[in-house]
This record gives structure tokens, C-alpha cells and sequence, in this order.
């Protein structure tokens, strides 16, 4: 008997050391870092896996609470789940509430949560630099933690791949100077790693590559200590512009990406180089990085195949694949399914499946990367059997407009898991082109990492404002249910619509990139905004309604331009001078009340972009190129000509008073001088007149914008409802 009890312990302890993983200090220096100085509250135990599957428990013991799981990220999804749902606080981007009770909220009976989700995916590549091109490691530090929070095991993570990259060409002959003809500058990483710009921004400085090496080497051991599997990159043909000269027999292959950039270089996976620079690549990333396996791939992303031969596909994918395996056998393809929908014309059934069918199906999973307005599981028989997972992409270009499918989100993750023909569906993810705005969205969606059931919007986001202000207030949960309805039940559209104030100056109702029809009635929002500011007396501590009224503020205003912008247009159009003078300055006038209310929040600040990216120089030299980066990025987006200005527009205080504004004045110049010397307007002069002060704005180095927030948010939201709220209905 007591031999039988041994061998049972010892099973046991086996089967919790095999399914969980729990390290106890990083736990409870993770809790001291979300709560500091209440980590001697919670006490954190290991339990197994649960069919393969991560759980987490939540009781009181002994005066304490009892956090439980099988790694630490179910340990901190434990801790998430007892501060929302037991202390009614929350933890975010743009506002957190940690407003603990003195004495924490006893845990009755014993709460056990398994995720239905094998993978949480997170991240895009476009991430990368819409929103995270500038960050450190206490920025990093804090991301991570808050995936932890919200059960993310399956981050994109991607910082460094640049040195990795200099490590193999140079071991391959390549000079530094055929490098700087490369590497982009540190605001497009994106683009060069998916292969379709080279050299933008550059040249890349050393100490930038060194230090992000380090700094991925943090990141990487912050997130494996959680349990989660990192996703790293591999080779996909992007090779330097100086490979057809060193190599000439390899078979390279001119693309361009249609964006007004030059040609980039593709390496043929028919070459037997594909495979030989591919396995190289994997080899030098795990040596810097470690592996865990999971490779991200993207082979034409935007770029569309020179042929639609079936057979060219299948070989094409065999080969990516190849590179990966030749240098880990483990190796599982992770692959964006952004090109079936981009590209969805040439992307038809026999071509996806050519491409998918080429790996073996446990070696390989897809991203349907924009399941919540166009997936393409429902059209390719679920990848033809690929495991693969529903993912969120809401957002493009970092653009920061009220935008999201609530309900779709909160209800379409379990109904696809429970649908026959959604067959091998491993996860959910969250794969946005920018972060750090519409935090609600994001709140809602990681929700259903803990849930197999769809979630009750409703209900949902009146718990959220709850604990995202500190207290229940009727008048916040009347106004969520309006945002619920209007700017949360957004269309079919690439993200929310935008305001014509960050248009190049125009008689248009909208240009490209700048679509300004919103797919709900802006009077709700101007209802919604009422509440909050009816509600503001009584919610005025909380960082979060702060945020939230700043931001809604922000939205009706940018709504409001386009009706005023039009009234102008229709006076120039009628030659009624007064009128237009009229409207043209009291368009400018709102962007200098725009301004002057995005500047109550760091989270709206140009200058908070600007200053990070001069952070990573350390030569004034280095410093003007980020900032340069910087301030292109999310204005031109390339040179003066660029076709993609305005595509990564941002509503921030500086932006709109020092760059979109001085546009306007300069348009409204011109045209009141034509209204009165009675000639027609110059198009073409105003164009190139326009594009030089662009080109010269984005190239000025001249310490204009501050990274510090001035004024009182809540008294601004106040006094810009007094002078717009019966302007905007329409009464005055």
C-alpha cells in the first residue's frame, strides 16, 4: 500500500511537473509590478494543463487570495480576472484604474477557467512601427505584462531581425556599404521585412542594431518566462539590391510594391540559395534569440506571384518551408492570410490550396487576419484543414478615429469554434496595424480568451465602464450603449473613417486615404458625448473617463469638420466672399480647439512620438534621422510624392496645429485671393507649393513639440461643449 502511494505521489508530481510551469519569483514580481506593494496578498500555486489546454483557479485562503495555473500567464490571467471582476478595476493603454479596496474582496467558493484557445495570437507586423517603432524596454516591460493580463501565449516578436540579418549577408561578402543600401530606416521595418521597400529612412545606425538585439533578447525572456511562444522570422527572398551583382546566376526577380518606391530584389525559392540563406537566417536567430519553433512568413504579402501556375506555388511553398525546416526539423510556418483578401483576386481556391497544401498540416498555421469584417476561413473550407486562427485587425495605419464590430467580436470567435466547418480552428488573435486607441475594442475582444460562449455586449460594456471609472453612473452606461450602437457597430470598411482636417487642403468632401463618411449617425455621438459630459462632475478622477471623454470630444469635433469644410466649399463655389471667410476661419479655429484638447493628454501628443524616436539616438546625427522617421511616417509616408501620405494620419495635438493647420491657412490664402482679384484658383501651383512645405516640414529638426500634456481635460471637454454642442445639432 504504501509502495502504491509513492508511485502515485510520484505520478502526481510528474503530471504537475509536466503540464505546469509555474515560475514562483517571476509570479510575484509580476503582481508587485501591476499592484505595487500587494504581492504579500496572493499566493501563487502550480495545477496541470486541462486537456492540453491552459486554466487558471481564483479562491480565498487563509486571508489570502489564491492565484492558480499552469504557467504564468494563466497566473496572471487569474489576477486579471480577480481585479475586473472582484475590485472592479482595469488595466490599459489610454487609462487604468488600480483603485483596490482597503481590505481585498474576498473570493466565495472556488472559480475555474479553461481556454477553449490552444493560441492566443497578438501583434502584426505593422505594429512593429505604427505604433511601437520607438519603444524601450519599460514600454516593452509594460505590453508584456498586460498580454500576460489578457492570456495572449503567441506574440509576433520580431525586434532585432535586422542584426540578425547584417550577421548573414556580412558572413556572406556583403559590405556595409551594400547594407545601407538595405535597411530601412527604423520607422519602416515593417515593409523591408515583408519585402517590399528597401533602404527608406536609412541608412540604419549600428548602435541601433546592436541595441535592439539586446533589447530582444529582453523581450524574448520576459515572454518565454510567462509561457508564451514567441513567433519569430525567417527568410522569404527580400535580399539586397547588390545580390544580382554578387550572385549573378541566382535567379532574382524585380517586384515593386505600387507605392512609389523603387524595385526590391527577390530571390527565387527555385534557386538552390532560397534554401541555403534560409536555413543561415534560422541558424544566426537562434543562436542571438533561441527558438521556440514558430516561424512567421509572409511570401507575397502585397506583391502578387509572377504566375498562377498551381505547380509554381506548391514548389514555391515546399521551398519556404524547406529553408525553415533544413534548420529546424520543429519548425511550423506561421503565415499571415492578408495576401487572400489584398490580393483576393489572384488568390482563388486552387491557389490557395496549391500554396497550403505543400506543408504538412501540423507544420503550418494561418492567420485569418481579418476574420471580424472579411474572413476567408468560410471560403476555403477553414485552409483546407491548416490550423488557423480568427483574428481581429480593426485597425489601419495607427489611425486613432472611434472605430470597431462590437458586437461581431463579442459574439463571432465562439460561433466560429463551434462550427463544423470551421474544422481545425486552433485560436483567436488580435493583429491590428496600431494599438494604444479604442481600448474598449480591445478590452472586449480578450474576453473571449476565457470564453467558449458569445459574450453579452451590452451587458459587457457596462461592467467595463464600471471598472473602468471606479463606479456604476447610469449616465456613462447610457452613453456606452449609444457608442455600442454607433461607432462600435462599424461597417465593412479598412478602419474608421477619418476627418477631412488631415486631408491636403480640398473642395472634396474626401480624398484617397482620407474617407470621411462615417457609418453611423454623428448625432448619437454628439448624444453620447452629452452624457459624459453630464456625467464628468462625477467621474472626473478617473484616468480612464478622462481619456474616454477626450477622445469622444476629439471624435464629434472631427465629425463636425466635414459639414463646416463643406459650407466653405459651397461659398467659394458661389463666389461669396464673406460667407467663405466666414467658415474658413471657423474651420481653423476648431482645429486650434482640437489642438489645444488633445493637448490635456500625453496619449495625443505629437511631440511624445517625436521625443521617443530622438530617444534611441546617440549622436545628434542619429537623433534627426528618427526623428525624421518619425514625423514622415505618419504624415507623407515616402518622399513629396508619396501616393501613401496621409495613410498613417493621427489626430495629435501638434500635428493638427503645426502641420495640418498651416496646410489649410496657406489653401485658404490662396483661394480668398482668387475670390478677389476674381481669377481661377492654381491647382498646380498650390500643389507643388504644398508639397515643398510638406517636405520641409518632415525634414525639421526644431524642438517644436512638447512631450508634456497642459490644461485639465475634463474643463476643456466642458468649455468645448458649450460652443459646439448647439453649433453641431444645428440650432445655431
Amino acid at each position: 500500500m504504501r509502495k502504491c502511494l509513492l508511485v502515485l505521489a510520484a505520478i502526481i508530481s510528474f503530471g504537475l511537473k509536466a503540464g505546469a510551469q509555474v515560475d514562483q519569483k517571476a509570479s510575484y514580481d509580476f503582481i508587485e509590478r501591476v499592484i505595487p506593494g500587494k504581492s504579500n496578498l496572493f499566493t501563487v500555486e502550480a495545477i496541470p494543463q486541462q486537456n492540453g489546454k491552459d486554466v487558471f483557479e481564483l479562491e480565498s485562503r487563509n486571508g489570502k487570495i489564491v492565484l492558480r495555473g499552469n504557467n504564468g500567464l494563466s497566473i496572471a490571467s487569474a489576477l486579471n480576472y480577480y481585479l475586473k471582476n472582484y475590485c472592479f478595476c482595469d488595466i490599459g493603454w489610454n487609462g487604468t484604474n488600480l483603485n483596490l479596496p482597503a481590505t481585498l474582496p474576498v473570493v466565495k467558493g472556488l472559480i475555474h477557467k479553461t481556454t477553449p484557445y490552444q493560441y492566443r495570437y497578438y501583434l502584426n507586423y505593422c505594429t512593429f512601427n505604427y505604433t511601437m517603432a520607438w519603444w524601450g524596454w519599460e514600454r516593452w516591460q509594460k505590453e508584456i505584462d498586460w498580454m500576460a493580463l489578457n492570456g495572449i501565449n503567441m506574440p509576433l516578436a520580431i525586434t532585432g531581425e535586422e542584426a540578425v540579418w547584417q550577421t548573414v549577408y556580412k558572413d556572406m561578402g556583403f559590405t556595409d556599404k551594400q547594407l545601407d543600401e538595405f535597411f530601412s530606416g527604423p520607422a519602416y521595418f515593417s515593409w523591408f521585412w515583408m519585402g517590399n521597400i528597401d533602404a527608406w529612412g536609412g541608412p540604419l545606425p549600428q548602435h541601433w542594431m546592436d541595441s535592439h538585439k539586446i533589447l530582444q533578447k529582453r523581450i524574448l525572456e520576459r515572454e518565454r518566462s510567462f509561457g508564451m511562444t514567441p513567433v519569430l522570422s525567417s527568410f522569404t527572398g527580400h535580399v539586397p539590391p547588390s545580390f544580382k551583382d554578387k550572385f549573378p546566376g541566382a535567379k532574382v526577380k524585380r517586384t515593386n510594391w505600387d507605392a512609389g518606391f523603387p524595385d526590391v530584389f527577390i530571390l527565387d525559392p527555385d534557386d538552390p540559395m532560397f534554401e541555403t540563406i534560409g536555413k543561415k537566417y534560422i541558424e544566426a536567430q537562434t543562436k542571438e534569440f533561441g527558438t521556440d519553433h514558430l516561424y512567421s512568413a509572409d511570401t507575397f504579402n502585397e506583391n502578387v506571384p509572377p504566375t498562377n501556375d498551381s505547380t509554381y506555388l506548391d514548389g514555391m511553398s515546399k521551398k519556404v518551408f524547406n529553408s525553415m525546416a533544413a534548420a529546424d526539423p520543429k519548425a511550423i510556418w506561421v503565415m499571415q492570410g492578408w495576401m487572400f483578401h489584398y490580393n483576393n483576386k489572384f488568390w482563388q481556391p486552387q491557389q490557395i490550396k496549391a500554396l497550403l497544401n505543400a506543408v504538412p498540416n501540423e507544420q503550418m498555421i494561418v492567420l485569418d487576419l481579418y476574420s471580424d469584417a472579411h474572413p476567408v476561413w468560410n471560403r476555403t473550407e477553414a485552409y483546407y484543414g491548416k490550423p488557423w486562427i480568427w483574428s481581429m485587425l480593426q485597425n489601419f495605419g495607427g489611425n486613432i478615429s472611434l472605430f470597431g464590430r462590437m458586437r461581431h467580436v463579442a459574439a463571432d470567435p465562439s460561433i466560429a469554434l463551434h462550427d463544423p466547418e470551421s474544422k481545425n480552428m486552433r485560436g483567436i488573435g488580435v493583429t491590428p496595424e496600431g494599438i494604444e486607441q479604442n481600448p474598449a475594442l480591445f478590452a472586449l475582444m480578450l474576453e473571449n480568451v476565457w470564453n467558449d460562449t458569445p459574450i453579452d455586449a451590452d451587458k459587457w460594456v457596462a461592467n467595463y465602464a464600471k471598472r473602468r471609472y471606479g463606479q456604476a453612473n447610469n449616465l456613462a452606461d447610457e452613453a456606452w450603449h449609444i457608442l455600442l450602437n454607433s461607432v462600435y457597430s462599424g461597417g465593412l470598411t479598412e478602419g474608421g473613417p477619418e476627418s477631412i482636417i488631415v486631408a491636403r487642403p480640398t473642395l472634396k468632401k474626401y480624398i484617397d486615404r482620407v474617407l470621411t463618411k462615417p457609418d453611423y449617425d454623428p448625432k448619437q455621438l454628439v448624444k453620447a458625448w452629452t452624457l459624459l459630459i453630464n456625467a464628468a462632475d462625477s467621474l472626473k478622477q478617473s484616468d480612464g473617463f478622462q481619456y474616454d471623454l477626450v477622445d469622444v470630444t476629439r471624435q464629434v469635433m472631427a465629425n463636425y469638420a466635414s459639414p463646416l469644410q463643406q459650407k466653405m466649399a459651397q461659398a467659394y463655389q458661389n463666389k461669396d466672399q464673406q460667407q467663405f471667410k466666414l467658415y474658413s476661419s471657423q474651420f481653423l479655429e476648431l482645429m486650434d480647439d482640437m489642438d489645444a484638447l488633445l493637448s490635456t493628454r500625453r496619449d495625443f501628443l505629437l511631440g511624445k512620438w517625436i521625443n521617443e524616436a530622438r530617444a534611441n539616438g546617440v549622436t545628434d546625427k542619429e537623433k534627426n534621422l528618427y526623428e525624421f522617421n518619425a514625423r514622415d511616417l505618419v504624415t507623407l509616408w515616402g518622399d513629396k510624392e508619396s501616393g501613401l501620405r496621409e495613410y498613417s494620419n493621427r489626430q495629435w495635438a501638434g500635428l493638427i496645429k503645426g502641420y495640418y493647420k498651416p496646410r489649410w491657412a496657406m489653401y485658404f490664402g490662396l483661394l480668398d485671393k482668387s475670390l478677389s482679384t476674381k481669377t481661377d484658383f492654381n491647382v498646380e501651383a498650390f500643389d507643388k507649393q504644398v508639397k515643398d512645405w510638406e517636405w520641409q516640414w518632415v525634414n525639421k529638426h526644431d524642438n517644436a513639440y512638447t512631450d508634456a500634456a497642459k490644461g485639465d481635460a475634463v474643463e476643456k471637454s466642458k468649455q468645448l461643449f458649450a460652443k459646439y454642442n448647439a453649433m453641431i445639432l444645428g440650432t445655431r
